[in-house]
């Protein structure tokens, strides 16, 4: 799945479950959600069963901190680079 779908399905996904009034105009890729108290603790859990379910990944802790899953462009980053590692595909040349 590509970048820009991976971010729209979080979006979205995002919109549905907590935020009903607001459009996707109003959730930039770049908008902090889980540091400025959008997405709570239950929320963030709802989310990454989401994203483990629809798009086919395995997160753990270190995937999830708040430094790497904070906003929606992060968050689309950890996905590919998950379904990178799934898919075999070398994301980067090995340090020497």
């Amino acid at each position: 799945m590509d970048e820009v779908r991976v971010r729209e399905a979080i979006r979205q996904f995002i919109l549905t479950s907590h935020l009903h009034d607001e459009t996707a105009e109003d959730l930039p890729d770049d908008l902090p959600l889980r540091t400025s108290g959008i997405l709570d603790s239950f929320a963030t859990m709802g989310l990454v069963t989401f994203i483990e379910q629809e798009l086919g990944v395995e997160l753990d802790v270190y995937d999830t901190s708040v430094e790497r899953f904070n906003r929606i462009d992060e968050m689309a980053a950890v996905v590919l680079r998950k379904q990178g590692d799934r898919a075999g595909v070398p994301l980067a040349a090995p340090h020497r």
